[in-house]
C-alpha cells in the first residue's frame, strides 16, 4: 500500500483514460468494524457500501475482502478516516488503531499496488448518530447504518474538497 496526499491521489486518478478510471472506497475504522462507502463511477457522489467486522484476527480476511471488492468494484484507492486535530494529526489512541489497522493491511502483502490518503473524520460518526439515535433502532442496526454513513460523510467530504480543487485548478 502505497501513502499519497489527498491531492495527489486524486490527481493520480485523473491521469488515467476516463474508461479506465477507478473508483474509489472509504473507510470509517472502529474498534470493532470499518464502515465502507463507495465512489460512483466520475468520482463525485459517495454512497454507503457495507460494514466489515475488525478483529486483529482476521486481517488476513479483511485484505482478501478488499481485494475482492477491488477488483469487482473497480477500486483505484483508499480514502481512511482519520482523526486529525487543526490541521495536525493526533497522537490519541483513536488515531492510533487507524493507523495500525492500515499497517495490519499493508503487511498481509495483498494490496500492494493500492494508493490510499487520510482525510478528516471529525464528527462523522456522531452526526450521523444524532440522525439515527431518533429512530429507535436495534443497536446493531444502528452501529451498522452509523458506520456505513460515517464513512460516506468521510468520502463525501473528500470528494467535495478534490473535486473544487481541481475544478478551481482548471485554466480558464
Amino acid at each position: 500500500m502505497k501513502y499519497l496526499t489527498p491531492l495527489a491521489l486524486f490527481h493520480e486518478l485523473l491521469k488515467t483514460k476516463v474508461r479506465e478510471r477507478g473508483r474509489l472506497l472509504g473507510l470509517d475504522v472502529g474498534d470493532k468494524y470499518v464502515g465502507l462507502a463507495i465512489s460512483d463511477p466520475h468520482n463525485k457522489i459517495a454512497s454507503p457500501l457495507s460494514v466489515l467486522l475488525r478483529k486483529k484476527t482476521n486481517i488476513d480476511l479483511m485484505a482478501s475482502d478488499f481485494q475482492s471488492l477491488i477488483s469487482e468494484l473497480s477500486l483505484m484507492g483508499f480514502v481512511v478516516g482519520y482523526p486529525f486535530e487543526r490541521g495536525r494529526a493526533r497522537t490519541a489512541p483513536d488515531a492510533l488503531h487507524v493507523k495500525l489497522f492500515v499497517d495490519d493491511l499493508s503487511k498481509t502483502g495483498k494490496l500492494e499496488d493500492l494508493k490510499y490518503t487520510y482525510w478528516d473524520e471529525c464528527f462523522t460518526s456522531k452526526n450521523v448518530e444524532l440522525l439515527v439515535k431518533p429512530l429507535d433502532l436495534h443497536p446493531v442496526l444502528a452501529k451498522t447504518i452509523t458506520d456505513k454513513f460515517a464513512a460516506v460523510g468521510i468520502l463525501q467530504g473528500y470528494l467535495d474538497y478534490v473535486n473544487k480543487k481541481v475544478e478551481l485548478e482548471a485554466p480558464e
